[in-house]
């Protein structure tokens, strides 16, 4: 690993935190990527587009929709970074994986029409791939889009979209072609989410948040025109935003140095045989392990940003890094609500809830990092047989 950082990049990240101090909307009362409350939407679109507009986002863009040519490479994750450690909202929506798309895989009619409004926070996007049946083995999805002259008739089903009920723009996967392979036979599409068809079911958690919704398409026509890439190339669209959504979870690793600190201070306020819980050798071991997991996971993620500046990027880079991170974020929310002893049954609707029932709703909501972006079993499947070229 040859990672060092640079002045020009030590003097972005103050230059972040600062912007970062001075704007955002606040500290999240959530753990985790969440889907805000209506009423918080509008300074969320606010604190997205001044991100655009300060040039924080959108970093890799072409320079005449606003990007940044000649940038260091690790500005993003230096971001990302920052944004995580204030606690704050991350900028709303998939609009991160629908440019990468669009840069990428779109025509010029459609970068110009969708950058701007997805740079001035217009359009908030949503990611519409999951479905009932098609969630771990993406390829099976059975979402249909059958071609008449220049529209496309859309009929299906999508679950799990995350701001479903905010979005204005879907990147949609359909099958075009159901006699062909299953990998095959998909298409990519930019789907207007107030289109006549297409309705959406927020769904309640066991957090009792709505951070998740279905998505109904009855009949919904999408113009030829916003097909995003090749017709029936769609697999390689989604393979090249989903690589993005992993390391974008790894990256949050910030987080996990946060909820280490919240750790010590349980262990100080709990007790364990009538003695300060951080007294007790077990308690003091479970936390050192679990930091030391925490800096294993900064550790990775360094090593995939040398990879990148590098350019020997390895497969196994992403779903590693993603499942790791998930992990430990799962087992650290855990020990929260442990250290807590019988208080770690109240949640946030129970006035006396340690921390506002945080650490409960973090556990909870924990799981949904090991199947964001490609369930954990899966991901091990992948690496497997793409990274160490084991037999299927």
């Amino acid at each position: 690993m040859r990672l060092e950082s640079t002045p020009e990049l030590e003097a972005f990240r103050r230059k972040v935190r600062a912007f970062v101090a001075e704007h955002a909307p606040g500290v999240k009362e959530h753990a985790g990527v969440r889907a805000p409350e209506s009423g918080l939407m509008p300074a969320i679109r606010e604190w997205t587009a001044k991100l655009y507009e300060a040039g924080f986002l959108g970093i890799d863009w072409p320079a005449e929709y606003g990007g940044r040519p000649g940038a260091h490479p690790l500005e993003p994750f230096v971001v990302a970074e920052e944004i995580a450690r204030a606690r704050t909202w991350s900028p709303i929506g998939a609009g991160s994986l629908a440019s990468a798309a669009l840069i990428e895989f779109g025509t010029q009619e459609q970068r110009a029409r969708f950058l701007p409004r997805i740079r001035g926070c217009e359009d908030v996007w949503c990611q519409l791939f999951s479905e009932p049946d098609a969630g771990s083995d993406l390829a099976a999805l059975r979402t249909r889009a059958r071609r008449e002259g220049d529209v496309f008739i859309v009929d299906g089903q999508k679950v799990w979209t995350t701001n479903g009920q905010h979005a204005d723009r879907g990147y949609l996967l359909a099958r075009t072609d159901p006699d062909a392979p299953k990998h095959k036979g998909i298409t990519a599409f930019a789907l207007d989410m107030r289109a006549e068809g297409v309705r959406v079911r927020p769904l309640r958690e066991i957090t009792g948040t709505t951070d998740f919704n279905e998505v109904f398409l009855d009949g919904v026509r999408i113009p030829a025109a916003d097909v995003l890439g090749d017709v029936n190339g769609g697999w390689r669209v989604a393979m090249s935003s989903l690589g993005r959504e992993r390391s974008g979870v790894a990256a949050r690793g910030v987080e996990l140095f946060a909820m280490l600190d919240g750790l010590l201070e349980l262990a100080e306020e709990a007790s364990v045989g009538g003695a300060p819980a951080l007294e007790d050798s077990a308690t003091r071991q479970r936390i050192g392990e679990l930091a030391t997991r925490a800096h294993v996971n900064a550790a990775m993620v360094a090593m995939a940003q040398s990879r990148l500046l590098h350019h020997t990027e390895q497969p196994g880079d992403g779903p590693l890094g993603k499942i790791f991170f998930s992990e430990v974020n799962h087992d650290l929310a855990e020990y929260g609500v442990r250290l807590q002893g019988t208080e770690g049954l109240l949640t946030e609707a129970d006035p006396g809830a340690v921390a506002g029932g945080w650490w409960q709703d973090a556990h909870l909501y924990s799981r949904a990092y090991t199947i964001a972006g490609g369930a954990n079993e899966v991901l091990r499947n992948q690496i497997a047989e793409r990274a160490l070229g084991l037999p299927r």
